[in-house]
């Protein structure tokens, strides 16, 4: 299978190209865009009720996702996340991990499995409790809102410290503290809240914009109905 990442980063979607009957990619529930007629879909719980069940309340994704499955070659899916954004993809080897932020992961073939991590007591300040955790063999894509902007810690940087709003995704490699940005008065009144510092060696994704900020802005623009 052959694919293409189009229109990055503002409304990125994907072209997956199959090369011949059989090939298969698993995405998130209402991901698709468009298909070739004769492409089998088949919706499930990858996993089983369990694994689904879990990922759904503790990592944040779609409880049924859909299987695609090619009946020739030359068909292609075209696929694109909910919100408008940028899309990245990684192939994973065996003994990689990649760790996703709820609601990043779009696709991936079906040699990788999608498993929670529990964050511990930081996962109350960097996004969520649960981190989506991928591994295995074969090709994942996750989207961010807005851009990505990627670094290498370990090599490029000693560490690196972003917003906990602006985490979208981290290799295996890398671990992370959330902490204050100064003192307390600059976590009230700076507008930056908390951060997460990030050690060890392995690439961190960022993505440019977060939904959190964007209804804060919006929210004194709000249309508010009169009582009485």
């Amino acid at each position: 299978m052959q694919s293409e990442i189009r229109h990055n980063p503002d409304f990125g979607v994907i072209k997956m190209t199959f090369d011949q009957p059989g090939e298969e990619v698993v995405t998130e529930s209402g991901a698709m865009v468009a298909r070739d007629t004769a492409l089998q879909m088949k919706t499930n719980m990858q996993g089983g009720f369990g694994s689904a069940l879990k990922r759904k309340l503790l990592g944040g994704e779609s409880l049924f996702q859909n299987t695609f499955t090619a009946t020739a070659p030359g068909q292609t899916l075209w696929v694109a996340p909910a919100a408008e954004g940028a899309i990245e993809t990684i192939l994973l080897q065996p003994g990689m991990a990649i760790f996703l932020q709820s609601g990043a992961y779009l696709a991936s073939t079906p040699g990788v499995t999608l498993d929670t991590k529990w964050q511990g007591a930081k996962g109350f300040f960097s996004g969520g409790l649960f981190l989506l955790r991928a591994y295995g063999q074969g090709q994942i894509w996750f989207s961010a809102y807005g851009g990505l902007h990627t670094v290498d810690i370990g090599t490029q940087y000693p560490g690196y410290i972003c917003d906990n709003s602006h985490m979208i995704a981290f290799t295996q490699g890398l671990s992370y503290n959330v902490r204050k940005l100064g003192g307390l008065k600059s976590l009230f009144l700076s507008g930056e809240g908390l951060v997460c510092e990030f050690a060890g060696q392995g690439r961190l994704w960022m993505q440019t914009r977060n939904p959190a900020s964007l209804a804060a802005f919006l929210h004194p623009f709000r249309r508010v109905s009169s009582g009485g």
